[in-house]
């Protein structure tokens, strides 16, 4: 991956996400609610109601990236460490484990999923 498209920060969004929401959505609530801009190279993450979905806003160069993961049959573990604030900044290992599924809080990995067929 080049070094240019990496973000320059990681911030993890506290609250559950209406997965519903696309671009223009999140970016207002990283404007909005986080007091952000959506375009400083940070990757933003959000999570959904159910924690098995997982979206990172991310600005480069001239448009956003939305990357959007679902795991099937296990839950993302979101960090417990937040304290009074709405999100906590993260590095880019620490952003690797939690989309790879480990449990930040006691770094435990998701297990592999391995289907025969799909569909």
């Amino acid at each position: 991956m080049s070094a240019r498209w990496l973000p320059e920060r990681v911030l993890v969004y506290r609250h559950p996400v209406d997965m519903r929401k696309q671009i223009d959505g999140l970016s207002e609530l990283v404007a909005s609610e986080l007091d952000q801009n959506p375009s400083d190279r940070t990757a933003y993450v959000f999570v959904s109601r159910c924690s098995r979905r997982v979206k990172v806003l991310i600005w480069h160069l001239n448009g956003y990236w939305l990357l959007y993961k679902r795991v099937e049959n296990q839950r993302f573990h979101w960090p417990d460490w937040f304290g009074d604030s709405d999100t906590i900044e993260l590095d880019q290992e620490q952003l690797d484990y939690l989309l790879d599924g480990y449990d930040l809080n006691g770094m435990r990995p998701h297990r592999e999923q391995v289907y025969a067929r799909h569909f």
